[in-house]
């Protein structure tokens, strides 16, 4: 049979995180510190639902037990850095049987402030720990640039896949030929670039889960940013026009539901915000939202609300994950239940 990768409303055995360490990202000190409580909270939401198990560097369990209390398991295994999804694998099954691709990781495409001596290899780790064999890749992506409808489809971006960074010489036939092969899929809609402040320090260079993803197969929440003097509301016009453009892989076009990005346009070192709640969680029974202490959050746990009825919606703060370059759900990486 065909392995495949369940969409994130499937439900999840557990998830899992990695703990934040001493890297070019957090530096030392006090922004280390502010970075481990911010993952901690998350870890402790996403208990509320499921089992969690973090992954720490050697010598960092004892300062994670304290944070993320007794009820989170913790594995050892040598880390450069802190976001999951991305260096994590991604499970896929066959409806009996779980397995782990592992993607090759090259530090979001070889960027200078970037490190993967060890990060390369967790995603093997991961599947080891879990009991699961290993399909390898040769094509580099990270979990973070794949979002799935669980009926063939998945959300792509062409500066991710296609970018000289990380695949130079790749055709699109032949990433779709590998993703497909991958994941059980057999549609990529592809987005052409993610958003402003994906492209800056401690970016991925447009990973897609913070632009768009699947509420459920042929309905997609996107981004949109409505203040026209912040460049991504020209960029996210052009996503949901795309979109909606677009059919999925059982030949349906696809319903958008808009979600309005924060209010706040800058961060604290005065460049653009790519502040997004479309970076939120599934786990089951619950959906842990992006918070920014933003007029916008309570709106944007309603439209949530709606979409996943059933499900409660826990707000996070984000803005000290967003500030090393990612949100939640980079962070988080949710292993299917069989």
């Amino acid at each position: 049979m065909t392995f495949r990768m369940p969409p994130e409303w499937a439900p999840h055995e557990r998830t899992w995180m990695a703990w934040p360490g001493p890297n070019p990202t957090f530096a030392t000190g006090a922004e280390l510190d502010e970075a481990r409580r911010a993952w901690a909270s998350v870890a402790r939401a996403v208990r509320a639902f499921e089992p969690v198990t973090v992954v720490t560097g050697p010598g960092q369990e004892d300062g994670a037990r304290s944070l993320l209390g007794p009820d989170i398991e913790i594995a050892v295994r040598p880390l450069d850095d802190a976001w999951m999804r991305d260096i994590g694998p991604t499970f896929v099954t066959d409806g009996t049987r779980l397995a782990a691709v592992d993607w090759t990781f090259n530090g979001w495409g070889a960027q200078s402030w970037a490190r993967w001596e060890h990060d390369r290899h967790i995603a093997r780790g991961v599947a080891e720990l879990a009991g699961v064999p290993v399909h390898r890749s040769p094509l580099v992506n990270e979990g973070g640039a794949i979002h799935v409808d669980g009926e063939g489809t998945v959300l792509l971006t062409e500066t991710v896949q296609l970018g000289r960074e990380r695949n130079p010489g790749w055709t699109r036939e032949a990433v779709e030929a590998e993703i497909h092969a991958r994941l059980g899929t057999e549609r990529a809609v592809w987005l052409p670039r993610g958003l402003t402040g994906d492209y800056g320090t401690y970016g991925t260079l447009g990973h897609v889960d913070i632009v768009a993803a699947f509420a459920r197969p042929g309905l997609v929440v996107a981004h949109v940013q409505p203040d026209p003097s912040h460049p991504d509301h020209e960029v996210t016009r052009e996503t949901v026009r795309l979109l909606r453009a677009a059919t999925d892989a059982g030949g349906r076009p696809l319903e958008v539901v808009e979600m309005p990005a924060p209010r706040t346009l800058r961060g604290s070192d005065g460049g653009w915000t790519d502040h997004s709640y479309i970076n939120h969680y599934l786990c089951n029974d619950g959906v842990i939202l992006c918070a920014f202490d933003d007029p916008r959050d309570d709106e944007a746990a309603a439209v949530l609300g709606d979409l996943f009825p059933g499900r409660t919606v826990t707000p996070v703060d984000a803005r000290t994950i967003f500030a090393g370059g990612g949100g939640i759900h980079c962070i988080t990486q949710q292993q299917p239940r069989i």
